[in-house]
């Protein structure tokens, strides 16, 4: 019984976001505690939300902070340099747009936290997107791809995870997977040029004629950073080249991403995220440049090293940077205050995902789905025990916390595998392969910084990006199977 409930409470939650009869973070808070009492453990319903509350809390914390850290970051024009790189190379093509989306994305996924890599993407391209009235969902979408497959890096989580439940190194796991996670990278920038091409059927290609040629410094970023010496920016020009632009992309509810018919409310939108920062704005320290990219740097180091946890290291972070950069507290008030509808939102999704992963947890339905699942393995499988791995991987990360799964579902398939001969490196490199993924799960507290920032609705992202992400999943595992890997 409680593995229907919870494939139902599941389905539940995903039809009604998609269909947007319910927001994330109603769906996410009212359907498990419906399902809790449904199962006859109405009373503890209140144990197991504090549990969960209680997991995700450093993820909440860490989360507010990085968003206040990053976004100090963007303010004072630490990233630039790599908005004008990005500028050169897309030159306002939509399928250059999307690509570069998908290579800026893995690049930055190297520090290994995907909300780091979601912000710092989602900060640099969202303007370009929105000004050419590109499909938002396309660029989460990509960003999530892109950085599921980078997440499986020995520091990003996973692999760690796998290591650690089957007692093995972790760089036997990665190490010989990198050929197949080189072939899923390379995928995923092959869709980038797919999408991005049916973008540009949709739109023509268009150019930014005032933008980088009128003035070569001006810069693109989000709106909330901008100051007065953003008043003497030139306008942005888009002129039609290419096609008539009158295709339709049926995968995209809409240009903007989030479904509303109301254009003019768009264009206001468009008017207030896509501005034009000359190098005199007023949030802008050029003397302090090389001081706040040693600062970043250390960060993403003492990360990496894990020398202290992340919460605190974002912490004192944003800490350090709001004192440096904005000495005056009315400055450092008014950074704060542009960067808090950020803050709230994401936060507020986390603890409302503490809910759904409580109730999860807590009822048993999360154990009772996943053994389910491994109990329905043919036992003629066994011997092929590394692909079922693969496969299942897919469903119950995207189902399930990496802790869930590694801890509590890889042991039992590796246990099962030993029986037929298959070793347990094989079987923690076949659980990787679900990543691609699992980014998008609504588990993710990631997901909804990506979606948040994007200002995208998390049911057109699922419905975009699950199959996709699915497929990219599917092409790794084939790859490690075709190069002997797993």
């Amino acid at each position: 019984m409680l593995t229907i409930l919870g494939f139902v409470m599941i389905a539940t939650f995903l039809v009604l976001i998609m269909m947007k009869k319910m927001s994330p973070m109603g769906a996410l808070v009212l359907i498990p505690a419906l399902f809790c009492v449904l199962v006859g453990k109405g009373a503890h319903l209140g144990d197991y939300v504090i549990k969960g509350v209680g997991d995700l809390a450093p993820t909440a914390a860490m989360l507010m902070f990085a968003i206040i850290y990053f976004g100090v970051m963007i303010d004072v024009g630490l990233f630039d340099p790599i908005v004008r790189l990005i500028l050169r190379f897309c030159k306002a093509d939509p399928m250059r747009v999307v690509v570069g989306t998908a290579i800026l994305a893995a690049i930055v996924s190297l520090d290994g936290d995907g909300s780091t890599t979601f912000m710092i993407t989602v900060s640099a391209m969202v303007p370009l997107y929105r000004r050419l009235k590109m499909s938002l969902v396309v660029m989460t979408g990509v960003a999530a791809m892109a950085n599921g497959v980078m997440n499986t890096l020995p520091w990003g989580g996973p692999t760690a995870r796998a290591a650690a439940a089957l007692k093995v190194d972790a760089s036997d796991i990665f190490v010989p997977m990198i050929p197949a996670l080189a072939v899923g990278l390379l995928f995923v920038i092959a869709l980038s040029y797919g999408l991005g091409l049916r973008e540009r059927k949709r739109l023509g290609v268009l150019t930014l004629d005032e933008v980088t040629a009128g003035d070569p410094e001006q810069v693109l970023v989000g709106a909330g950073s901008g100051g007065k010496g953003a008043k003497g920016r030139k306008g942005v020009k888009a002129a039609l080249t290419g096609g008539a632009g009158s295709g339709t992309d049926a995968e995209a509810p809409s240009p903007q991403g989030s479904g509303s018919s109301d254009s003019s409310s768009h264009e206001g939108e468009d008017e207030d995220e896509f501005k034009g920062l000359d190098p005199h704005r007023a949030t802008l320290r050029p003397k302090l440049y090389w001081f706040n990219a040693a600062l970043t740097v250390a960060l993403l180091a003492l990360m990496v090293t894990e020398t202290m946890p992340i919460p605190v290291l974002f912490l004192l972070a944003a800490a350090v940077a709001l004192t440096v950069n904005f000495p005056n507290m009315n400055d450092q008030k008014a950074r704060v205050a542009a960067h808090a509808e950020n803050v709230v939102n994401v936060s507020g999704m986390v603890f409302a995902a503490a809910v759904f992963t409580g109730v999860l947890t807590g009822t048993g339905m999360v154990e009772h789905m996943a053994r389910w699942l491994v109990d329905g393995v043919p036992e003629g499988m066994g011997p092929h025990m590394a692909i079922v791995t693969g496969v299942l991987s897919l469903p119950l990360t995207y189902f399930m916390s990496n802790d869930g799964f590694y801890f509590g579902i890889v042991p039992i398939l590796a246990e099962a595998g030993a029986a037929h001969g298959v070793s347990a490196l094989e079987i923690a490199r076949a659980s990787l392969v679900g990543q691609a993924l699992h980014m998008s799960s609504p588990l993710v507290p990631a997901v909804y910084v990506l979606v948040g920032m994007a200002k995208v609705e998390f049911g057109d992202h699922t419905r975009f990006t699950v199959k996709w992400a699915a497929l990219t999943s599917l092409v790794v595992l084939a790859a490690g199977l075709a190069f002997g890997i797993i």
